[in-house]
């Protein structure tokens, strides 16, 4: 399962809304290979699930995962900041044993 920060949801609506997406569109979440620690997160709208997507709903935003990334992503949560660190979503993912300095490539 992944879940969501409510200040991560609160952006992903607020995203949606200002992109004129409707409530249609999930976010899908996926592990690919690539960056300097070997994974990658991917963050994106979707309308349509996959046949091999998981669905997941937290706070009231759907997360769609395929079958193969959610052995990467079990347990994660995705969060949003704002702050001085930084700007984006970031995962929280206890399954990664190392983390690139910019947060969007790990390995296990």
């Amino acid at each position: 399962m992944i879940t969501i920060s409510e200040i991560a949801a609160n952006r992903i609506k607020e995203i949606r809304q200002n992109e004129g997406l409707t409530e249609a569109f999930n976010v899908r979440v996926a592990v690919e290979g690539g960056g300097c620690s070997g994974l990658m997160y991917q963050l994106d709208f979707a309308s349509e699930p996959k046949d091999t997507d998981m669905i997941f709903e937290d706070k009231g935003v759907k997360v769609m995962v395929d079958k193969k990334s959610i052995l990467y992503l079990a347990g994660t949560e995705l969060d949003f900041s704002d702050g001085l660190n930084g700007k984006g979503f970031q995962f929280k993912n206890p399954n990664a044993s190392r983390t690139c300095g910019c947060g969007e490539s790990f390995s296990i």
